[in-house]
């Protein structure tokens, strides 16, 4: 699968430091220590109401992450799926009267196209699950080969009770995580399993549903294997970075760290889980179920410049919980216009020392609010230090390459 063009990135003097991040699974800020390479898989769209505030605040934060641990020297091996084949796509794609494909393929380029006007740079492997079937087919072949799936009716379960450290990446109770199970795509209470948390890996074909031919019998894939397979097709096990929302941490991140350690009998799947915050809309959730969507494409339509859409987001800790206002949006339409008026004044203040302090905050957990209030005070600096001749075209080349904003 095709991803999207790749913004140009300005050259930078130095180098940046090592970059430290929230890890969910331990609680606690820990530095990143990626090989010369760094890895990060990041959880995909299933594609349909692409794309709205809520995933674009999700992959641009994962976007400064990828900048920064380039600026700090390191090549980004960087992998996303798409979801094209899920309940949820075949429940819109009825709901409609459209062929389930012909949704998948729309609203995926609609991302594509959205992702390419924030400018976030693309995912070195942009993988389907429906690509990637052979794959998932293979590693349930393998777990059954340790003797870790079981059938209920003709569909494949993984029996979780062979993993001793399940529960770990979300450090939920267990009675929370069989509620939330239910509520995010799990059968908890399916009879016949043998463990409520159990997954599904393989869902045999339903009459008038998409199905594949494999060993395993005519079917689909579940979603957490999905993810866990096309990881460690294209990154290996144990990769620095498990990303995505902040929603994603459990089930899906806890299941598939669990595959993935199984399927290696090995430990970490991955060594660090950060996840992003959720974006609100008039007080709730912005979810595809409640219909509270504020759309990028929508909003580029409009005439929405989309560097304020992406500096409205950047306004906000990526960690953190927030609301999406009008108000966010005229905050960064007028930020912008600052910001474009000194940097093509060109002589301020020192562009280096503003160059530092964006690395500086990017590093501490990609804190870009503090970073975009550096820019801000070097603007308002600038208005009376003419001392630097070169001061707008580097500060301009710093929000650029680290902060993705072209301004």
């Amino acid at each position: 699968m095709e991803s999207w063009r790749s913004p140009n990135l300005p050259a930078l003097p130095g180098t940046g430091p090592a970059v430290r991040l929230f890890d969910t699974s331990s609680q606690s800020v820990v530095t990143t220590k990626p090989e010369t390479t760094a890895r990060m898989y990041v959880c995909g769209i299933t594609p349909y109401d692409a794309t709205h505030i809520g995933h674009a605040a999700t992959y641009i934060a994962f976007d400064l992450l990828n900048r920064a641990w380039g600026d700090a020297g390191h090549a980004v091996h960087y992998t996303q799926n798409v979801t094209d084949i899920d309940d949820p796509l075949l429940e819109r794609a009825a709901a409609t009267g459209q062929d389930w494909r012909d949704v998948a393929m729309r609203e995926t380029e609609l991302f594509r196209t959205d992702m390419a006007a924030l400018n976030v740079i693309p995912p070195t492997d942009y993988i389907g699950a429906v690509e990637a079937i052979p794959e998932v087919v293979r590693r349930i072949e393998d777990l059954q080969a340790l003797g870790l799936v079981y059938r209920v009716d003709d569909d494949f379960y993984l029996d979780i009770s062979a993993d001793e450290r399940f529960g770990s990446v979300a450090n939920l109770p267990r009675e929370e995580m069989i509620a939330i199970f239910a509520e995010r795509g799990g059968d908890p209470h399916r009879p016949g399993k043998r463990d409520a948390l159990d997954p599904l890996l393989w869902m045999a074909a339903r009459p008038g549903e998409p199905h594949w031919p494999a060993s395993l019998g005519a079917g689909r894939p579940g979603w957490h294997i999905e993810c866990v397979a096309i990881g460690l097709e294209h990154l290996g096990f144990s990769f620095d970075v498990q990303g995505g929302g902040s929603d994603l941490a459990f089930p899906h991140h806890e299941m598939g760290a669990s595959q993935g350690q199984l399927l290696c009998q090995d430990w970490p799947f991955a060594k660090a889980y950060v996840h992003a915050g959720m974006v609100h809309l008039d007080g709730h959730k912005m979810s595809k179920s409640r219909g509270n969507l504020v759309f990028v494409s929508k909003l580029r339509e409009s005439g929405e410049d989309p560097a304020a859409i992406r500096l409205a987001i950047l306004a906000h800790h990526y960690r953190n919980d927030w609301e999406w206002t009008q108000e966010c949006l005229v905050a960064a339409r007028h930020r912008l216009k600052l910001w474009r008026h000194a940097f093509d004044a060109q002589a301020g203040a020192s562009g280096h020392d503003v160059l530092i302090q964006i690395r500086t905050h990017l590093s501490n957990d990609l804190d870009a609010p503090a970073a975009l209030a550096a820019v801000d005070a070097w603007v308002a600096q600038s208005a009376t230090d003419k001392s630097d001749e070169s001061a707008g075209s580097l500060t301009r080349n710093a929000v650029m390459a680290l902060l993705g904003v072209h301004a």
